[in-house]
Parts: C-alpha cells; structure tokens; sequence
C-alpha cells in the first residue's frame, strides 16, 4: 500500500519532468495521466484541478528557493557576499531543475489559472525585496551606491533574462555559464567609489 502523499509526489514529479521536455507543449491532465500510467480520474483523486498542481510546484518552488536565501543572509554578514550568492542560488536552482525554470518565467503557465502566474509575479517581487534589503545591508556597510529599488530590479531582469534564455535554448544554454564574468561585470557597478 501507498504512502499517504506518495502519489501526489509523484504526480507533481512527472509532471515536472514533462515541463523540461524542450517542445514546450501545452500539458493536459490527460498526457499526465497516460505518463503516469493511471486515469484522469485518478489523478483527481489527488489534485482538485491542474491549477491545484501547478500550486504544488510553485509551493516547492517557494519553499526551495527562501530556504536556501534565508541561509545565505544568515551566513553571509557582507551585503554584496549575500547578493552575489542569492543571484548565484537562484541561477542554479533553475539549472538543476530545468521544468520549474518553465514554470517560473510563466511559460508554462500560458492558458492555466491566471492565479497562478500572479502566484509567479508575487515571488518575484520577493526575490526583489529581499535583494534590496542585501542592497541596503551592502550601502550601510559601504560596499554599494545608487538606488537599491532600481538595482535590486536590474538584477531580478538579469536574473530571469537567464532563466528565459535557459528555457527558450531548450536547456542549452546554461544559467551559471560565466556566472563569476557576469558578477565581476555587476559588481564593479555595484561598488561604491
């Protein structure tokens, strides 16, 4: 017999395996559940709609990435230590989970719920609140200039700008290439004279 939850894990992992297939086509509860080898009906058992599915991606999306930015401004004292590893973090982690890199530029949430691409839009706006507040550790340290709104904003664009050149090379073109050349670049703009 099953685990409790093991099923609806399941369901989400398959379900995140076909999201990095590179055809980005649009996914239907009923290839889901052909992959899945069971009914529509069963994975109704489990999920209310495909909208409750794409949620539970999006949950482990969230909890992911704050788990691993809360680490990194409880370990890292310097502002600029903490942008430059909260910039790095995010990169990777669509780097290792190439289907949820869909899901987090929006692709593969086109004709779903539009909660759930507000759902999206709300945890950008977290990840650009949270740099700001490493921008303004950072200004009060010395370490940065400038108008931490507007460059928190510029690095959240360089950000999913890699993650949408990720998804749109069908995984090819990888986030963290020249990860330390592309941080050397920002961060001479960031330093304060």
């Amino acid at each position: 017999m099953a685990v409790p939850g093991e099923r609806k894990l399941q369901i989400l992992q398959t379900l995140a395996e076909m999201l990095q297939m590179p055809a980005a086509e649009k996914i239907t509860t009923a290839a889901l559940a052909a992959r899945l080898q069971v009914s529509e009906a069963a994975l109704y058992r489990h999920f209310a709609s495909k909208a409750q599915m794409f949620d539970g991606l999006i949950e482990f999306i969230e909890q992911s990435v704050f788990g691993l930015i809360n680490k990194i401004t409880a370990n890292h004292e310097s502002g600029l230590a903490q942008l430059e590893a909260i910039v790095s973090v995010l990169l990777a982690f669509a780097e290792k989970n190439p289907g949820m890199t869909r899901v987090l530029i929006g692709d593969a949430l086109v004709n779903e719920n539009e909660r759930l691409q507000a759902r999206i839009n709300q945890l950008h706006d977290r990840i650009e609140a949270t740099l700001r507040q490493s921008l303004r550790i950072a200004a009060t340290q010395g370490e940065t200039q400038g108008d931490p709104a507007i460059i928190a904003n510029l690095l959240l664009c360089v950000v999913v700008g890699r993650w949408q050149l990720f998804a749109k090379s069908g995984f090819k073109r990888l986030p963290v290439a020249d990860f330390a050349q592309y941080w050397q670049v920002l961060a001479v703009g960031l330093q304060a004279p």
